[in-house]
């Protein structure tokens, strides 16, 4: 028989030699498995960060952005994060509602002019609305006015190129990291939206934000396709009104919902809230992630427990909760799970800090029930959160736009008024910074008391 003690000395592995070799392996391994979450839990947004919404109409409507916000805030109730929208009804990549440049000249340009041009719209555009808010992490969402609502043409195309590649420059020079997003679609009431000439138009715009995303080096988030898929199997079942909600250009909360997940996913949100699984037969807590079970009874065919989370779900717009029949919005962003096995089959009454919440079968318990949106008071402290930022960002909105940026006529320009216009941006700062302390308080998970007991 073949030994260890056979090998030639030089070669021969000893014990220790086996125990060392071993725990090496073991620690490839982890660092592996690590390397692997964190690649596969990679989310653009990071702790400390300071983001900045950049955009037209739809990110000046203040609903997508939100719903972004109020995701990140409660998933990462002790990171500080810092959000500011400064989108502009109207406006285009190359900043024509900030500075206003002219479009007959800028398309019909030779390359240099027109580059001339770029460089001095954008640059005076974010030297004004965003470098100062020193972000660290830029969406920058355009097209739909760009490709100025008409079949595609290549003079506006070029220039739209140009601009989101300027953009780009300045913004990585400055330190910021950028995500560019598609526009979504413009819908018709017509049963093939993907053949309308203005969306033809926007699916080559968003083709060439990809390429440009690839030569910047940016993180590139598609929001057309998902929403065009959504816009097309949903018109074929010819539902009254529009599908998003709002109007032809402007999608309301539903459409705004659907547009949030498209680009968290992009931004590659993490899925899972938290998870509990218990055991029912066996009196105790199996399993769980970002959350923990204390005071576990189960008798008689009931369970009850204590449940304190690390993260709140998704906070869903009441407004919005059609949107989730038209993506899989809570599979995907907002797993907030509890599992339970080995309990006698049947519909069970479920309530949280003595508020019932819902029933639910043995079925569901035993894959694993998620409650984003009926988890009583779990589900209104998110949504109180919800609408505390949006709260928060409307203060910010007037701020910029009716205080920072307002132009007194020249007959009443004066000192007196620049001094009063500095109090009122001292006292509105002074009121963000309030609102972002409430917030910071209100997504501060709470422990609370669940029961189970069989229906009726």
């Amino acid at each position: 028989m073949y030994s260890f003690a056979d090998e030639p000395s030089n070669l021969r592995i000893t014990s220790n030699m086996k125990t060392s070799l071993h725990k090496l392996l073991l620690l490839l391994s982890a660092l592996a498995a690590l390397q692997v979450r964190a690649v596969a839990g990679d989310f653009q947004i990071r702790d400390g960060d300071h983001v900045v919404f950049l955009g037209d109409s739809i990110t000046e409507q203040r609903l997508y952005t939100t719903y972004i916000e109020a995701y990140a805030l409660t998933r990462h109730p002790q990171w500080k994060l810092t959000f500011r929208n400064v989108g502009w009804g109207g406006d285009t990549a190359w900043l024509r509602q900030r500075t206003h440049p002219d479009e007959g000249v800028l398309f019909a340009a030779d390359s240099h002019v027109q580059q001339e041009m770029v460089e001095d719209s954008v640059g005076r555009g974010l030297k004004r609305d965003v470098l100062p808010l020193k972000p660290t992490l830029v969406t920058i969402k355009f097209g739909m006015n760009d490709h100025s609502y008409q079949p595609f043409r290549e003079d506006i195309f070029r220039a739209y190129v140009r601009s989101q590649t300027q953009l780009a420059k300045v913004l990585e020079a400055s330190g910021a990291r950028l995500a560019f997003l598609t526009p979504q679609p413009i819908e018709e009431k017509r049963a093939d939206p993907n053949q309308d000439v203005r969306n033809l138009s926007l699916r080559k715009f968003s083709d060439g934000l990809k390429e440009v995303a690839a030569k910047e080096g940016a993180t590139f988030v598609d929001q057309f396709d998902p929403y065009m898929a959504m816009l097309v199997r949903e018109r074929a079942a010819n539902p009254p009104g529009f599908v998003g909600g709002g109007d032809t250009v402007h999608p309301g909360p539903i459409g705004h919902t659907v547009m949030a997940w498209a680009v968290l996913k992009g931004l590659g949100a993490p899925t899972l809230v938290s998870r509990a699984e218990i055991d029912a037969v066996a009196g105790k807590c199996v399993g769980s992630e970002d959350c923990r079970i204390s005071e576990l009874k189960v008798s008689d065919g009931k369970v009850s427990f204590d449940r304190l989370d690390e993260a709140l779900p998704m906070p869903i717009d009441p407004k919005a909760e059609r949107a989730l029949e038209l993506a899989p919005i809570l599979d995907e962003l907002s797993r907030y799970e509890l599992k339970i096995t080995g309990l006698p089959q049947g519909t069970y009454e479920v309530s949280i800090d003595g508020e019932a919440v819902g029933k639910v079968g043995t079925q569901d318990l035993t894959k694993g029930w998620n409650l984003t949106v009926n988890a009583g008071p779990v589900t209104r402290q998110a949504r109180q959160l919800l609408s505390l930022v949006f709260q928060k960002n409307n203060t910010f909105f007037a701020r910029w736009r009716d205080v920072q940026l307002y132009n007194f006529p020249g007959w009443a320009r004066s000192p007196e008024n620049e001094t009063m216009r500095s109090a009122e941006l001292s006292k509105l700062d002074h009121q963000i910074e309030q609102q972002e302390a409430q917030i910071d308080e209100a997504r501060k998970p709470k422990s609370h008391h669940f029961e189970l007991k069989p229906a009726g």
